[in-house]
């Protein structure tokens, strides 16, 4: 079992700048794979980037070169900088973990989630 609890969140004017974190419970040193997903309103929630323990990345098309995930071993978090924000990217974050590799590579944990809105 771990916890993950995001924070970060909040309101910022397009083109700003945000960065989320995510603290997990216990060492995420051997977990598998990390990562943040959003939902908007009356969307369905939707895979934001991810990263294994090895540092590889994967991005959605529509942040890549704008948002940049990392995690910190050592402090147990896992970090989303986002750049050039834009109101479509207004919506819940959701932290999640996959300790171990799955078949259908659903995340095994989420956090609660914390909202982001973008608006002038």
């Amino acid at each position: 079992q771990v916890q993950l609890v995001e924070s970060g969140g909040g309101l910022v004017q397009p083109g700003g700048s945000l960065r989320l974190s995510c603290a997990a419970s216990r060492s995420i040193v051997r977990f598998y794979r990390m990562g943040w997903y959003r939902q908007a309103p009356g969307k369905q929630r939707e895979r934001v980037a991810r990263i294994k323990n090895g540092g590889s990345t994967d991005y959605a098309d529509s942040v890549k070169d704008r948002f940049t995930i990392s995690r910190d071993n050592a402090k147990n978090t896992v970090y989303l900088q986002m750049n050039s924000l834009k109101p479509e990217d207004t919506a819940v974050y959701y932290c999640a973990a996959e300790p171990l590799p799955t078949n259908t590579g659903a995340p095994d944990y989420w956090g609660q989630g914390t909202q982001v809105t973008v608006s002038s």
